[in-house]
């Protein structure tokens, strides 16, 4: 299997994280040898690299519309029925 350059796929944060569990299954179930292992290991360390980076690029734009310093107001819609804030 050749590596692929994970930013260069051009795939969304789901499709990586579906290739992950793909890679997962395959080693857990022996689908593949132990060379092919180690190469799909590698890639899937590569993707899990990308979907951290990609995570936290969206945590950081969610703390520019929504900093952790502002208070929700008691008649906010961000209040599930018992009472836990959505999105905290």
């Amino acid at each position: 299997m050749a590596k692929r350059k994970v930013k260069e796929t051009g795939l969304t944060l789901e499709e990586l994280i579906s290739r992950l569990e793909e890679i997962s299954a395959q080693i857990q179930d022996n689908q593949v040898g132990l060379e092919e292992s180690m190469v799909i290991y590698e890639e899937g360390k590569r993707i899990a690299e990308e979907c951290k980076k990609r995570l936290l690029s969206a945590q950081k734009k969610l703390e520019v519309i929504k900093p952790k310093s502002t208070p929700p107001s008691d008649d906010s819609p961000q209040q599930d029925l018992e009472g836990d804030t959505l999105f905290a």
